[in-house]
């Protein structure tokens, strides 16, 4: 955790040449200058007055640090990802203020790679993305042995390159203490079982205990112990509230917002009929049934929906059938009267329209879907295959489809045309 953050404020100081932070700068360059490296950044001294220190490639320009921090000023992440990124950007003097450690860990992991998008050259470019790469793979909640092993070998050759642009003042005690991470993995286990991040943050609820500066271990233990007195009791008072404790996310699962009921195209309800046909696990039969006897996809599209209701009432008809009561709703089509929502909330996770997201801080509309796509070599393959890809996009609506015993939510995305 803090090895991660004093390597990300030593980088980010480095490119924005930050005071206090950078690690180049004329005694850096004057260091070069007696090793006999890199002699095109030996300080200038123009006049005997005035010390010209020439441009590095590790250094971006004030027109590149303006597009910098106008990409971190106007990125949005979901809904408890992080801090407002937005808050710690000062466009006026182009600098970052009050980065905490964990606004350093979505930097290095998410953040940076994106910021610097276009910006320095490609090699430089190149070697911080797999840096910032190499701290999202350790902090993985599952990681294998035989890819630490590679992690070992690529953290080495990323910090090698590194050596090739920037100077030598750079790599300090931490940066080389990246270099032992992977092994710390192997020995102790994955890295989120141990950071301090819940620790920091418990501090912080402390600290926000404190009323009397002059006897601040008074004020915690004497709040601490209220609010556990009541917490305690709410548990045998189940329809009270707790006072002071902000709400789970388990208890926040069921929010809806912006409730309209509307009527749809035919074409569009079936669309979404066809999609909760797919992903019923009780359906599977039946698709699978069906593809083997139409396997090209725009059949299955457009005669699935009749065929499986076909199938149902003749499955019905026999007095031993076995149709569960989802798979004898789910056969007729949902009401053409559609509840819409610009929020809904599943799963204890919060989503948004994208006409809410534009009017928030935050964005809660991208989604990301893994779905089976029919591929072919070419136009004369007669033995296509199935496989599995990734779909990105945002969400234009969310409807609630009435099934008259249940009811389904399904969002209706714009998708990112992966062709291109």
């Amino acid at each position: 955790m803090h090895i991660e953050k004093n390597v990300c404020e030593s980088l980010i100081g480095t490119l924005l040449n930050m005071h206090g932070k950078t690690k180049d700068g004329e005694k850096t360059r004057l260091d070069m200058a007696k090793m006999g490296i890199r002699e095109s950044l030996k300080p200038i001294t123009e006049s005997g007055k005035r010390t010209f220190l020439p441009p590095a490639c590790y250094v971006l320009s004030k027109y590149e640090k303006r597009q910098f921090y106008s990409t971190l000023s106007e990125i949005k992440v979901p809904t408890g990802y992080s801090s407002n990124i937005k808050s710690v950007v000062q466009m006026k003097d182009l600098r970052l203020i009050n980065l905490k450690s964990h606004d350093c860990h979505t930097l290095m992991q998410q953040l940076l790679p994106v910021a610097i998008r276009g910006l320095l050259p490609k090699q430089v470019r190149a070697m911080i993305v797999r840096l910032c790469y190499f701290f999202n793979a350790i902090c993985c909640k599952v990681i294998d042995l035989i890819k630490i092993e590679e992690l070992q070998e690529e953290v080495v050759v990323t910090l090698y390159l590194l050596e090739k642009y920037f100077p030598p003042a750079f790599f300090d005690v931490m940066v080389h203490l990246v270099v032992h991470l992977p092994r710390e993995i192997k020995l102790c286990g994955p890295v989120w079982l141990r950071w301090m991040y819940p620790m920091s943050r418990f501090m912080k609820i402390l600290k926000g205990y404190v009323r009397n500066r002059s006897r601040p271990e008074g004020c915690i233990i004497e709040c601490y112990v209220a609010e556990e007195a009541v917490e305690f009791c709410s548990e045998y008072l189940e329809s009270t509230q707790t006072i002071g404790i902000p709400k789970s996310l388990e208890s926040r699962q069921n929010v809806r917002m912006g409730f309209k009921v509307t009527p749809v195209e035919y074409k569009m309800l079936c669309e979404a009929h066809f999609y909760v046909l797919q992903n019923t696990p009780e359906v599977d039969c039946y698709r699978l049934q069906h593809l083997r006897e139409r396997w090209l996809q725009a059949e299955h599209r457009r005669c699935f929906i009749p065929w499986v209701q076909q199938k149902i009432e003749t499955e019905l008809a026999n007095p031993d059938h076995c149709v569960t009561e989802t798979l004898r709703w789910l056969a007729n089509e949902p009401r053409r009267d559609v509840i819409r929502y610009s929020g809904y909330g599943i799963n204890g996770y919060s989503f948004y329209t994208r006409e809410h997201d534009l009017r928030s801080t935050t964005q809660n509309s991208g989604v990301i879907v893994e779905g089976e796509s029919l591929h072919v070599s070419s136009a004369k393959d007669k033995t296509p295959i199935y496989t599995n890809m990734s779909y990105y996009g945002v969400i234009e609506d969310i409807w609630e489809l009435n099934y008259t015993s249940f009811k389904v939510a399904v969002f209706r995305c714009k998708w990112v045309d992966n062709k291109t």
